[in-house]
């Protein structure tokens, strides 16, 4: 356990400074999780079909509510379609670890990382169930404001201009990864307190598959495949 507690303090002071290589590779044949409707955003032309299949984001009963991943303070909701100001960002972060298409970076992701790792890792150390506690939903700009991440300011100026037609199933993916991580939590507590340690760790893998599941979905949002779920998925999810 020692050696776990020392890996993970590493992984947690080398994190800002590295850019995300996601271990977790698509699950495959896990009917609950991998249901996602895959199509290609191929420019503004097919924007409607690909929002078309965006489901509803009104929150299950009882389900704590989504992350203001796409709160973000007066920005309309065509901000970050094609025009001017989106070719130029599309300009300046050639080079960067940011998308050129999307205008969103993978960095983010390592938000998600540390807490799959954190979560799987509580029944045989409970101790981390403090750290699970500490864990807070961040929007990309909170996210890369935080980071140590080369290009943190470019990343926080072109989210700004990020096209619809990736923004809303990204923050729509986000958004279900945030409940879906704060429902878990509440479960390793329930379980640490009952000492039903071998249940919390059923629940930890099928959560964190989960949640593994929807990064992957995140990922090939950021690099230009937009995927989306039907609702009845989501609260699925949600549900676990």
């Amino acid at each position: 356990m020692a050696d776990l507690r020392a890996w993970l303090k590493d992984f947690r002071s080398s994190r800002a400074a590295r850019p995300l290589n996601y271990p977790f590779g698509t699950l495959q044949g896990r009917g609950r999780i991998d249901t996602f409707h895959c199509m290609r955003a191929q420019g503004p032309e097919h924007e409607d079909d690909a929002l078309a299949a965006s489901p509803g984001t009104d929150d299950p009963p009882d389900l704590p509510a989504r992350s203001h991943a796409s709160a973000e303070a007066g920005r309309p909701a065509d901000a970050g379609d094609a025009g001017d100001a989106y070719r130029a960002f599309q300009e300046r972060v050639k080079g960067s670890n940011i998308n050129p298409q999307t205008l969103l970076a993978t960095d983010y992701l390592n938000h998600f990382n540390e807490i799959v790792m954190t979560l799987v890792m509580i029944p045989d150390m409970p101790e981390l169930l403090d750290d699970a506690r500490a864990w807070r939903p961040k929007t990309c700009p909170e996210h890369f404001r935080e980071s140590g991440f080369a290009d943190r300011e470019l990343a926080i100026k072109a989210y700004e201009h990020v096209p619809a037609r990736f923004r809303q199933p990204f923050e729509l993916t986000i958004g279900t990864l945030d409940s879906l991580v704060a429902m878990t939590v509440e479960r390793a507590e329930a379980n640490v307190a009952a000492g039903q340690f071998e249940r919390l760790k059923v629940i930890v893998n099928d959560a964190s598959e989960a949640i593994r599941s929807l990064v992957d979905s995140a990922s090939a949002i950021i690099h230009g495949t937009v995927r989306t779920m039907e609702q009845s998925e989501i609260d699925a999810l949600l549900r676990l």
